[in-house]
């Protein structure tokens, strides 16, 4: 792969992830305040049943806030750090092994981002409610939503299954459930 090859590249995958970041910003709402969950139960039941039925919904609205959260968090800070290593890579008094090291580590960050969201989806096909995984160099961590407080061992061997057959990478950790 050559220089403007790999450039293209980088430019692309900022741009997917720019799109991606604005697509979830303008189609759905991250947040729910907690005058809207008491309005819209009030309607249906009696205020001290809304208020619990608020706090619940609360409660899961947080958890899954969590999960949106921590995944945007995740693509803003790719996508900074994608920016940055491309202004690296167009700077004309950089050297070309730093150049190179820069397109390297950008094609890290757009392979680690493409497999953390490949397992994602494959652990919600398995059947989890919501997944979250954060690929660091080496280090897989893994953060799922479970009505139960702790994983089972048969839980825990697939989710290590799925991030294995992904990654490639052995060093797993799987983070307590969310509840």
């Amino acid at each position: 792969m050559n220089r403007k090859q790999a450039v293209i590249i980088v430019t692309l995958l900022v741009l997917i992830v720019c799109a991606g970041v604005l697509a979830t910003k303008v189609n759905s709402p991250l947040y729910v305040s907690d005058t809207d969950l008491v309005n819209s139960n009030n309607s249906t039941a009696s205020t001290n049943s809304s208020d619990n039925n608020a706090a619940n919904a609360t409660t899961s609205n947080s958890n899954l806030n969590y999960f949106a959260d921590a995944r945007l968090t995740r693509e803003k800070t790719n996508a900074q750090t994608i920016a940055a290593l491309k202004s690296i890579i167009d700077d004309k008094n950089v050297s070309q092994e730093s150049k190179q090291n820069a397109t390297q580590k950008s094609i890290d960050i757009s392979t680690a981002s493409t497999n953390a969201t490949k397992v994602e989806n494959m652990l919600k096909g398995k059947g989890y409610k919501e997944a979250l995984c954060t690929i660091n160099g080496d280090k897989v961590s893994v953060v799922v939503k479970s009505d139960a407080q702790k994983l089972s061992d048969v839980q825990q061997r697939e989710i290590r299954d799925v991030v294995l057959s992904v990654t490639n990478l052995r060093s797993i950790e799987i983070e307590p459930p969310v509840h």
